[in-house]
């Protein structure tokens, strides 16, 4: 069987364009596509040589239930790993999002924020 791995992720956010600089700031990804997309909306995709997240807003958006961690499709949070984690956190603060949840854990560290979307993300770094 050939390997497979994780290309993207396609989510919903208010500003593609504003949330894909400011992932391109705090993770040092860039902007691999932008452009008209599916319903009127356009699309940022913004990652590495390896994998992207979709960014995507449609002509006409509406708000969703953010606290509803049982509903079946519900996005909890995006993940990345970083190799300094201190570092990460103070550009996270310097936009603006407040940190929470630090934990030590084996085998590493970890905080979450959430963005201007409510969008949860983990920043997990493994010394």
């Amino acid at each position: 069987m050939a390997a497979s791995g994780l290309e993207h992720v396609n989510f919903t956010v208010a500003d593609p364009a504003k949330t894909a600089r400011v992932i391109c700031d705090i993770y040092g990804w860039s902007i691999r596509w932008e452009g008209p997309a599916l319903a009127g909306g356009y699309a940022v995709h913004v990652g590495n040589d390896d994998a992207y997240l979709a960014l995507y807003s449609p002509a006409e958006t509406r708000t969703r239930d953010l606290t509803d961690r049982s509903a079946i499709g519900n996005l909890n949070h995006v993940g990345f790993v970083v190799d300094d984690l201190d570092a990460v956190e103070a550009k996270v603060k310097a936009h603006g999002f407040k940190t929470h949840s630090h934990a030590d854990y084996e085998p590493g560290r970890r905080f979450y924020y959430n963005d201007d979307d409510g969008i949860e993300y983990e920043v997990a770094s493994y010394d």
